[in-house]
């Protein structure tokens, strides 16, 4: 089990809850025509967010994913390390749960910091613009 948050692109969410969850179930059936740990299919906020994001929580997989020698010379990376699914409206981001309460401060920063939407699905499930405005 994971602790999970995403990031979206406000252009292209629900303005309600309901209609925001609806939406989501629909991205996490993970559908799209592409693999999703590659980040040039998504928006070019959501981009900028994965790249300052994966400084601190590293990619599982993908191009930009450590390589086992930096993973044997860093003991803390491994645990750091993240499962990111990137679709084109959003980032869907699986922690450790050891790492919770550090990945959502970082995650949500980072979110309003390049003006992303950000989305609490494994805590309290609270949906957060840039200008902390909530979708309710």
């Amino acid at each position: 089990m994971s602790y999970d948050l995403m990031v979206f692109e406000i252009t292209k969410a629900p303005k309600t809850k309901k209609e925001f969850m609806a939406w989501y179930d629909k991205i996490t059936e993970w559908e799209e025509e592409h693999d999703y740990e590659t980040v040039s299919v998504t928006s070019p906020a959501l981009q900028n967010w994965f790249m300052e994001m994966k400084e601190t929580f590293p990619p599982m997989n993908g191009e930009f994913a450590p390589d086992d020698e930096a993973i044997k010379n860093d003991e803390d990376l491994e645990s750091r390390l993240t499962d990111y699914s990137i679709s084109y409206d959003s980032v869907y981001a699986a922690f450790s749960w050891s790492l919770a309460e550090e990945a959502y401060e970082t995650m949500r920063r980072l979110a309003q910091k390049h003006g992303v939407g950000f989305f609490d699905a494994s805590g309290d499930g609270d949906i957060i613009l840039p200008d902390g405005m909530m979708i309710e």
